[in-house]
């Protein structure tokens, strides 16, 4: 058990990139050291080497190149500090936490923000859907392990940036087809290219799957792009969008532990006689214009919109059928300017984020399947204010100060229009200051040390302020979540080809938020606030070269996660139990290969440790291990890149738990995930330039 008083954090994992299998030449591998990667999840460009706190970046070569592509979960489970649960459950979709911000999420992602393209998927009031993600045209991912609420505001426990590919190549045409097991087929068509000032990059897949479990199918067809304009040398204009359509994604629901160990790939019964899963229709257009000032400033301004209907069906009768038509808009901009203070480098950026969430949200009975009568007719509007500045001063050769600050305002707002149970129109404001401040110090050429103290804060979403009375309106008693997060890490090479990380961090948190069952709605959650939490880790990891075409990556998260004070609703005393939903030990080590010849393969372990399902810790899951195979090779026939590929998962067919449902009501706390299944395909890409 680790216990911290002072400074503590989190290692940047960026080297992840070589996660990709690159060749072993140490001139190449010297240019992607952590003072040459650039990333911009910070908000502004910058080096690896000069960020106080922890970022790990993943290729887009990683996410693409013989991966299943089903969630995000196959490209970042390579990240330590990140866990990733329910990645078969298309209705609940995935659900990721890092540090434990996210792990309370019975839907969706909480706690986490999330962005593609500079555009946000987190909503105003903090809830995220990754059903729009489009993991076939993933350029990169960066991911920020720690509080950002100084930087994003609400939800911010950690961050996900994503970017897609664009098209500043010669044009292509690339189509990809893979099937498996359990019904698994997708098809993928993408095209890019340039002209001028001008390029684009246009994608379309289909995936369809019947699911390991009963009950379990899912279908979702997703079209986007990215087109960019650069009017004159040191601007850019890009207009992204993109289109999902998920028309059916059924819930087999939770089982108890004997019908998880009698029959893992049944659906809970209830859920079938309900029809439990959702439907959705979701379309993003967002633009975004940068611009590189005289003096070497950053200029971003940003605005995107979002419309998303959604009907869902629970598996209990009153108010089990849920449908909402969600309008979402928002703009910022920000500035990053260069200069000096009393003779010192010094970089300051300042920026606004303005967001609108207007949801039309109705409830009606579920009767076996069919809708009923109406119990809820509400619409939910949720504006959120955030301005943030930040400074970096470099105080010497070796020294580098961060400072900032972010004020943020977030109005709910609910008008009733169901006056049969009365009015329960009503309002609450939210707002807070989330500071931060850092330090790194660049010890040796091949040494990086920082520290920092990081704050952030999470409202609860518009869903999770129900009343588990029934009533509508916001639970008047429930509270944002904040915490702060202290950190000390460092990173640094051996020899050009060994790259390694380690990071120690401490969070306080101040009345987390905590999911429940109702007898009345089993199924549906609502939260309450649990007093004082404290979370302790630690983040390793390690990429280096064994030999000219082999390599190994191994990353391992410790969590010791415990709360100091909760008595819930009812008087229970759950002070000094772990937090539900989080192991204490994870382990990930993958070993690849790629040869010149076009052949490339890795294998993967993961590890994962017990985990309880419960607040009382009277439940637990079991630990266990998976490994996953994949091979591939790349052949160039004139113009064609031809790349078939083979993949295995959960190659020594483990039983396990891919997913919990934490305090779910009657002991129904396990989705068991899928035995062995084998996947295949093949990508062909037709380049207009010839060989």
């Amino acid at each position: 058990m680790i216990r911290c008083s002072c400074l503590f954090a989190v290692l940047a994992a960026c080297t992840l990139t070589e996660a990709a299998a690159q060749p072993a030449d140490e001139d190449e591998l010297d240019e992607q050291s952590f003072d040459t990667i650039i990333v911009t999840a910070t908000r502004m460009s910058e080096t690896v080497k000069s960020i106080a706190g922890a970022i790990s970046l993943v290729d887009g070569d990683y996410v693409q190149r013989a991966q299943q592509q089903l969630a995000l979960d196959e490209s970042l489970a390579i990240v330590p500090g990140v866990f990733f649960q329910n990645r078969y459950n298309f209705a609940q979709d995935l659900r990721i936490s890092i540090r434990g911000f996210g792990s309370r999420s019975s839907f969706g992602v909480r706690g986490i923000k999330i962005l593609v393209d500079d555009i946000p998927e987190t909503l105003a009031d903090g809830q995220t859907q990754v059903d729009s993600i489009d993991l076939g045209s993933v350029r990169q991912i960066e991911v920020l392990r720690g509080s950002s609420s100084s930087l994003y505001g609400n939800a911010a426990g950690g961050v996900i940036s994503i970017q897609s590919e664009h098209g500043d190549t010669d044009a292509f045409v690339e189509g990809r087809f893979s099937f498996g097991d359990y019904g698994f087929s997708k098809r993928q068509v993408k095209a890019g290219g340039a002209a001028g000032r001008f390029d684009y990059f246009v994608n379309v897949s289909v995936l369809e799957i019947d699911g390991y479990r009963d009950h379990s199918e899912a279908k979702n067809t997703q079209t986007g792009g990215k087109f960019r304009f650069r009017p004159d040398d040191v601007s850019m204009l890009s207009l992204v969008f993109s289109h999902t359509d998920q028309p059916v994604s059924n819930d087999a629901g939770g089982l108890t532990r004997t019908e998880a160990e009698t029959d893992p790939s049944q659906a809970r019964a209830r859920n079938v006689d309900f029809d439990a899963g959702e439907d959705l229709d979701q379309q993003k257009v967002g633009l975004v214009y940068s611009r590189t000032t005289a003096n070497g400033g950053e200029f971003m301004i940003r605005n995107y919109y979002l419309w998303r209907d959604f009907t869902n069906k629970l598996p209990f009768t009153g108010g089990g059928a849920v449908a909402f038509e969600r309008f979402f808009a928002g703009g910022g901009l920000s500035y990053v300017h260069p200069g000096e203070i009393a003779g010192l480098g010094n970089r300051i950026i300042v920026g606004l984020d303005l967001d609108r969430q207007d949801d039309d949200r109705r409830r009606f009975d579920n009767n076996l399947g069919t809708t009923g009568n109406l119990t809820l007719d509400q619409n939910e509007t949720v504006t959120s204010t955030g301005f943030f500045v930040q400074d970096e001063l470099r105080l010497s050769e070796k020294f580098e100060l961060s400072l900032g600050a972010r004020y943020d305002r977030i109005k709910f707002e609910v008008q009733d229009h169901f006056l049969a149970d009365g009015d329960d129109s009503g309002s609450r404001v939210l707002d807070q200051i989330s500071p931060m401040a850092g330090l790194v110090v660049d010890a040796t050429p091949t040494l990086n040390i920082y520290a920092n103290i990081s704050t952030s804060f999470q409202t609860p979403t518009s869903t999770e302020f129900a009343n588990a009375d029934g009533s509508a309106g916001f639970n008047p008693d429930l509270e944002p979540q904040i915490a702060i997060n202290y950190e000390i890490g460092l990173r640094g090479t051996l020899g050009r080809i060994h790259r390694y990380e380690a990071a120690v961090f401490t969070i306080d948190v101040t009345d987390e938020l905590i999911p429940f069952e109702v007898p009345t709605n089993p199924g549906r959650n609502y939260f309450t606030n649990a007093g004082k939490s404290t979370r302790n880790g630690i983040e390793l990891s390690y990429v280096g070269t064994l030999s000219e075409y082999w390599k190994a990556t191994f990353t391992y998260t410790y969590s010791d996660y415990s709360f100091d004070e909760f008595i819930d609703d009812n008087g229970n005393d759950f002070s000094g139990n772990k937090i539900p939903g989080i192991p204490d030990n994870m382990l990930f080590g993958e070993i690849s290969y790629d040869h010149p010849s076009g052949l490339y393969g890795a294998i993967n372990v993961q590890f994962i440790d017990e985990l309880y399902a419960n607040n009382a810790n009277t439940a637990s899951i079991n630990s266990y291990t998976i490994s996953n195979l994949r091979l591939g090779y790349d052949a160039v026939i004139g113009s064609f890149d031809l790349s078939p590929f083979v993949g295995i998962n959960n190659l020594f067919d483990t039983s396990y738990t891919a997913n919990v449902r934490l305090n779910a009501f009657g002991g129904r706390y396990f989705e068991p995930g899928p035995e062995r299944n084998i996947y295949a395909g093949i990508s062909v890409r037709y380049r207009f330039s010839g060989t």
